[in-house]
Formats: structure tokens, C-alpha cells, sequence
């Protein structure tokens, strides 16, 4: 089967050389053909001029440049676009996916399969940046019905019909599990050894898997909007009970004087069940805006490789080497 590998690059010139040497001598073992796009999330020139240097040197590489840093599942989505193989691999470019578990990966996508998850064998990271990680995959179980959430990594091979899914993705707010959960609910995952970092440190801190889960919620879900209306309910129930309370101690004649402290404890109460409602709808009306400015997933800069100068899909084709292609186009 051919099959095309995706990786987005930040900062990662350290890295990519050794990572398109193993890949290959790997992939001639488990495909008829297969082509790697590096695609640079314009982390620094170091990591396109290897990038694209590499890209001149391999026939198999090809480069992509974003005009600027849009994140990884924004990169991803370029990538997934320019790729014309039936299969498609996406693993990082630090190396902790390593190369030689894409034969099991591409073993795993049967008949009856059409996306295969690689599942570390133990954590990847330490302790905290784990939990939040569960978190975020807990969530996306819950709130947006992705069953497989749990079995989720950046490391998967996945079959490429289910790029059809991503045609309508426009934004700077995507998620591509989220996007291929929409394609299929025939999943499978694999066990896999992954290695450490092999330089610097990730990108995705603590801060930044938080800001992903929100985007996430509010980018593909109508949950928060059902949570704020759960809790109008709940703070009417509130407000009626202490309505009760209050009736009941004045016709008893138990106080003469209103209670301060419930008073204040009512205000706060739905002071704050207002500012939690106004809040959410704030972020959808931000985001309804934000699509109607048309903000891309991405654009391209430039690009490098074979066949990159007349790509129908990445290429810039008798334009002058710095013009943009936007991201918002889809296959």
C-alpha cells in the first residue's frame, strides 16, 4: 500500500535528519511507495533550511512552510491535505514515535479498520503533564462522544477517505481527532514502546493543553451552553428555596429584620451563575465573530521537494516563490 507520512515541525532541526533517515530505510519494508511531508510550523529557520534541505536531498521529502506558527493539529491539517497516498501516518518530529513501529501500525488497519491509534506502552511525560493529558482525553469521551478518546495519540495511521471530513475545517480552532471521530467509529489501537525527547522540551506545557481542551469544548460541542442552562435550573432552585424560607420565617414571625448574609449569599449566587452564563456565550459569539473575520487554519509560505513546485494541492504553480497559499482551501 503507499502511504504518506505527515509531521509537523517545530523547532526540531536537531531532529528531522536522523528522523527521514530511519523512516527511509523503514517504510520500503511495509509500503509500495511512501512520501514524508515535513510540514514546518515556522518554529525558527534553522528547522526550515533542514527541512527543505532535506527535502532537495531525499526524494521522498517534501516541505511545507507555514507563514507562521498556527499549532500542531493546524499543521497537521496542511499537511493531511497535501498528502495523496491511500494511508496516512502522523507522528511527531522529536522521535518519540519511533519509525520502526509504523509496520504495526499499518499491520493493525485491517478491512474493518480504517484509523489505528500507537498507544505508549508507559507515560511519555511526568506526572502532571499525564493527568492533564487524561483529562483532556476524558473529555472529549464525555463531552463530544469521541468513544475512543482514551486510546488517543499523535501517533496513527488512518486511511485516506476520512480526509473528506476535514474539507469544511476552516479557523484557527481545529482538532484533528476530533475531525477524524466524524469519519469513522471503526478504530483500533496498538501498543507501542515510545522513546523520550530526544532534544529540548515540548511545546505542549500545562498552560497549553488547558487552552486546547477549552477550544476544543467550545470549538466542537454545545455542552457548555446545555451546562449553562443545567445551571440556571439549579440556581432557580436555589432562589426558590431561599424564597421559602424567607416566606416561612416572616408569616411565623421568626424575624423582624431581613438577613443580611442571606441576602448577600442569594446576590452572590446568581451574580455568579450570570457572569458563568455570559461568559460562555461570550466565547461563541467570539468565535462566530472570529469566523466571520475568516482567520485561516493556515497559510502557506513555500514549499520544497519533488514535486512541490507543481503540486495542484501545496504548490504555487507560475507564482513568485514568496507568494501565500491560504489554508482554508480544502483538498
Amino acid at each position: 500500500m503507499p502511504v504518506s507520512i505527515v509531521i509537523p515541525c517545530f523547532r526540531s532541526h536537531g531532529t528531522l535528519p536522523e528522523l527521514v533517515a530511519r523512516l527511509d530505510r523503514v517504510m520500503p519494508a511495509c509500503a509500495d511507495r511512501h512520501e514524508i511531508w515535513l510540514v514546518v510550523d515556522d518554529g525558527e529557520a534553522a528547522t526550515w533550511q533542514t527541512a527543505s534541505g532535506l527535502a532537495a536531498t531525499h526524494p521522498s521529502v517534501r516541505a511545507i512552510r507555514l507563514s507562521r506558527n498556527y499549532g500542531q493539529h493546524n499543521a497537521l491539517v496542511a499537511g493531511l491535505r497535501a498528502a495523496r497516498h491511500d494511508v496516512i501516518v502522523t507522528m511527531d518530529d522529536d522521535l518519540q514515535h519511533p519509525p520502526e513501529q509504523i509496520p504495526a501500525l499499518l499491520q493493525a488497519l485491517t478491512g474493518d479498520v480504517d484509523l489505528v491509534y500507537g498507544v505508549a506502552a508507559h507515560e511519555e511525560h511526568g506526572a502532571l503533564r499525564s493527568l492533564a493529558s487524561r483529562t483532556v482525553k476524558m473529555a472529549m469521551a464525555r463531552m463530544l462522544g469521541v468513544r475512543h478518546a482514551r486510546q488517543l495519540s499523535a501517533f496513527r495511521a488512518f486511511r485516506a477517505h476520512l480526509i473528506a471530513g476535514f474539507d469544511q475545517i476552516a479557523g484557527p480552532h481545529t482538532s484533528v481527532d476530533v475531525a477524524l471521530s466524524w469519519g469513522t467509529t471503526s478504530v483500533a489501537a496498538v501498543t507501542v514502546p515510545m522513546n523520550q525527547r530526544a532534544n529540548g522540551k515540548s511545546g505542549y506545557t500545562l498552560r497549553t493543553l488547558i487552552r486546547y481542551t477549552v477550544n476544543m469544548l467550545l470549538g466542537y460541542s454545545t455542552l457548555p451552553l446545555r451546562l449553562v442552562t443545567w445551571i440556571g435550573l439549579a440556581v432557580g432552585a436555589i432562589g426558590l428555596a431561599l424564597f421559602a424560607r424567607l416566606a416561612y420565617l416572616y408569616f411565623t414571625g421568626s424575624t423582624t429584620v431581613a438577613g443580611f448574609t442571606t441576602i448577600a449569599s442569594a446576590v452572590a449566587v446568581f451574580a455568579a451563575a450570570q457572569l458563568i452564563a455570559l461568559g460562555v456565550l461570550g466565547e461563541y459569539v467570539g468565535r462566530i465573530h472570529t469566523a466571520g473575520m475568516g482567520r485561516p487554519t493556515y497559510l502557506v509560505r513555500e514549499t520544497a521537494g519533488a514535486d512541490a513546485a507543481t503540486d495542484p494541492v501545496i504548490g504555487l504553480p507560475e507564482q513568485p516563490a514568496g507568494r501565500m497559499a491560504a489554508g482554508a482551501a480544502g483538498r
